[in-house]
């Protein structure tokens, strides 16, 4: 057996199963911001504090999640470039 072509098909599935999940999560995520938004609208009785806060809230979310997204790419590249020194 080759393994460190076993090692490198099972980073590729890591990396596969991080980005579908990322995605799906970024879907989910971006429909709750636009239900809460359109919720917010609507509702005339929420201060625009509250509004602000929240959107302060989304924002961070997605901030927290494009450097997570990064720091795991970071990680597979890293990993796939030791894997190919060592070949």
């Amino acid at each position: 057996m080759y393994p460190g072509l076993i090692a490198k098909q099972m980073i590729g599935f890591q990396k596969t199963a991080l980005d579908n999940t990322y995605k799906s999560m970024v879907m989910l995520q971006n429909h709750t911001e636009k239900m809460a938004s359109m919720l917010l609208d609507q509702t005339t009785w929420i201060p625009e504090e509250s509004n602000r806060l929240v959107a302060q809230w989304m924002e961070i979310f997605k901030t927290s999640r494009n450097e997570y997204k990064s720091a795991m790419d970071d990680i597979f590249s890293r990993m796939q470039d030791l894997l190919d020194d060592r070949q």
